[in-house]
């Protein structure tokens, strides 16, 4: 177990001890290899909400993994929450493994159910995990995911799919999850699902984000042009707001590329908009939705949008519906 310091999007704040505990290992029959997760908590505090966090794919190694996203790992811990990550089958650090297992190579289905998984082992993780027992509330559940990871964040949050193979429509809805973060998700397909990677990852585009119900907040940066995958530009990553039903809400953040300011890793190098001040406002942010959406009545998100609108150095704007 390691112990690193968080600090909030304020510079000036005093730093919060957060604990960072991994790999717990949960077998899951008929998966190719258990699944391995960390957990990352603050030092301190009782009924603290969870958020899983699916990681996205991208050219590292272990970015995509148990091992990524401790710039928003640490944050929101300090700010309050338990994130859980798990290490997908899609992880690189897999790849040897698991390249001829069934799924292979985008395992969509079984990156949705290693968050299920998770759910129903929540009670190990908190025995598991030094100084957590007693202290989650399993009843404040959310769901985050970048990139890829906002695609099965999706899934789990109501988007349907229609599989590719067989033509059938599946839901993998969790209801347990409460709101979700979708972080740069892919958006639609149909013809504007029209790059040189669609035809390699036509999962990508086969969700259908009518059915999207639960609460989410969706993050898009304004310069992220996924060209590989679309000509539409960044609008597309604002596709699971636009095209999924109420309440959802859109924070458009200025100038942010595909890493929004480098949340998979610190001083990760494939990072092409680099921001400490980016990432920290997005992790407050993100957190203050999430705490008023999983409990009815905070006013944490409207505070924060307040704020957001009456800053002249606003790193994005958001949008409600």
């Amino acid at each position: 177990m390691s112990t690193s310091t968080a600090t909030h999007a304020d510079s000036s704040a005093a730093p919060v001890p957060v604990l960072s505990f991994g790999p717990v290992v949960l077998p899951v029959p008929g998966r190719p290899v258990d699944l391995q997760v960390r957990v990352t908590a603050p030092a301190t505090g009782t009924g603290l909400p969870v958020i899983l966090l699916s990681h996205g794919h991208g050219p590292s190694n272990h970015l995509s993994s148990l091992h990524g996203y401790a710039p928003l790992a640490d944050l929101w811990a300090a700010q309050g929450f338990v994130v859980v990550q798990p290490t997908h089958l899609t992880s690189r650090t897999l790849s040897h493994l698991v390249a001829d297992a069934p799924g292979a190579p985008d395992f969509w289905r079984s990156r949705a159910e290693d968050m299920t998984h998770v759910l129903d082992r929540l009670d190990v993780l908190e025995r598991t995990v030094p100084q957590l027992a007693g202290r989650i509330d399993a009843s404040g559940i959310a769901v985050a995911g970048h990139s890829l990871g906002g695609f099965t964040a999706a899934l789990l949050l109501g988007a349907g799919l229609t599989d590719p193979d067989t033509g059938e429509l599946v839901h993998l809805t969790e209801p347990r999850i409460r709101a979700g973060v979708l972080l740069a998700a892919p958006g639609r397909g149909g013809d504007v699902f029209d790059g040189p990677m669609a035809e390699q990852w036509p999962v990508i585009g086969a969700v259908d984000f009518s059915t999207m119900a639960a609460p989410a907040l969706v993050v898009a940066g304004d310069k992220d042009d996924s060209r590989h995958f679309t000509s539409m530009g960044p609008d597309w990553h604002a596709d699971p707001y636009t095209l999924a039903p109420s309440p959802k809400s859109l924070l458009t953040l200025f100038d942010a590329e595909h890493g929004l300011g480098g949340i998979a890793g610190y001083d990760a190098a494939e990072t092409t908009d680099e921001n400490p001040r980016r990432v920290a406002a997005l992790a407050r942010l993100t957190a203050a939705y999430l705490r008023s959406t999983l409990h009815p009545g905070a006013t944490a998100w409207q505070t924060a949008c307040e704020a957001l609108a009456t800053d002249a150095h606003a790193v994005g704007r958001v949008a409600y519906k």
